[in-house]
């Protein structure tokens, strides 16, 4: 997700372009009322965001126990600083580069053992293609 509803189109679109299935969420409250463990999916998310922040729903998620791989996109260096979760791939700053961000999502996407392999830390998911964008 992002604050920006031009954003979130236009990072949709380049993915869509390259073969991701996505779906997009207008708020962090919509993403967890949607949200099914069984969906293969890696979450794509902004540090600030309307309603609750990404370190907000990060926080939740791993107090219901979801895993699920997260790519942090920020404008501020600074917000780095709450993202060293295992479930956290990648911290990406503004504007985003589709380089890294495709670097980030195929780590993501791919099975545990291997993202384990490169990240160095537990891995709780089996391969994902589908991308959320929160």
């Amino acid at each position: 997700m992002d604050d920006e509803p031009s954003v979130l189109k236009s990072l949709s679109r380049t993915l869509r372009f390259h073969d991701y299935e996505t779906k997009i969420f207008k708020s962090a409250y919509d993403f967890l009322a949607a949200f099914s463990e069984g969906t293969p999916a890696c979450l794509i998310l902004d540090v600030m965001m309307p309603g609750m922040t990404g370190p907000e729903l990060h926080h939740r998620l791993i107090e219901a126990n979801i895993h699920i791989p997260t790519i942090v996109i920020t404008a501020h260096d600074g917000d780095q600083e709450w993202a060293h979760h295992s479930d956290i791939v990648a911290i990406l700053s503004k504007p985003l580069q589709n380089s890294a961000l495709f670097d980030a999502i195929t780590i993501a996407l791919r099975p545990d053992k291997e993202r384990h392999e490169h990240l160095e830390a537990p891995a709780r998911l089996s391969a994902r293609r589908s991308v959320n964008l929160e």
